[in-house]
């Protein structure tokens, strides 16, 4: 079935009928990851010129409904795009659910790796280990495992290493909209090391895992934890 056919089903059913906000709120709800505007528009089947204003008025009229009624949550624009979150002030309280999962922190190495990429992406292995002292192919392993890092392509010198760079789930996990967001910290320039030689991988693709892959590393990521 065609996209256009299904847009033309779609309008031919008892949802097409209820109001926008309605919708939207909906299709958060039900998914597992952040929705941009674009996503929107063609779940929803709108074609109008001003469909993404639509959509952010929409966010925002729930937003406020959530708001005067003292809700738990929000609808925060994150990861490129927006998503469903508990407030931040019931952070202590959701935590005490995920006790567990909380016990399965990232360790020291595993942040200082991550805040490396995270601020040179695209970059090689070789330069983590360059920058860190020690060898990091179990750490990158750990978070490629963890879906945080990803191969992003190769560079253009001998042997064509590998690249890495952070995915959406590292934007969504740090509360951070886009990398820009990142905080900047001393000893540490937000530049890519290296132009990836072919087109970054889709998220959905499973990650090439055949070359696995100071203090002021750890600290930027945390600031971008809070």
């Amino acid at each position: 079935m065609s996209e256009s056919q299904s847009s033309l089903d779609l309008q031919q059913t008892p949802c097409a009928t209820l109001p926008l906000e309605q919708r939207v709120e909906a299709l958060l709800f039900a998914s597992e990851r952040s929705l941009s505007e674009t996503k929107m528009k063609t779940v929803l089947g709108i074609e109008d010129e001003d469909a993404t204003k639509q959509i952010i008025t929409a966010i925002e009229s729930l937003n406020k409904s959530y708001d005067s009624d003292n809700r738990a949550f929000r609808i925060e624009r994150i990861a490129g795009g927006y998503r469903v979150m508990t407030c931040e002030e019931l952070a202590p309280l959701v935590s005490r659910l995920h006790a567990e999962r909380q016990q399965q922190k990232l360790s020291q190495a595993a942040l200082e790796t991550l805040s490396i990429i995270a601020y040179r992406q695209p970059v090689m292995r070789a330069e983590i280990e360059v920058i860190r002292g020690v060898a990091c192919g179990d750490v990158l392993r750990g978070l490629m495992d963890r879906r945080l890092v990803k191969i992003v392509g190769r560079a253009e010198e001998l042997g064509r290493p590998m690249l890495y760079g952070t995915t959406k789930e590292f934007l969504t996990i740090f509360g951070l909209a886009h990398l820009n967001d990142l905080p900047e910290v001393q000893g540490l320039i937000r530049e890519a090391s290296w132009k990836p030689s072919k087109p970054e991988p889709s998220e959905e693709e499973p990650a090439e895992t055949a070359e696995i892959a100071d203090d002021s590393a750890e600290e930027a990521v945390d600031q971008a934890a809070e």
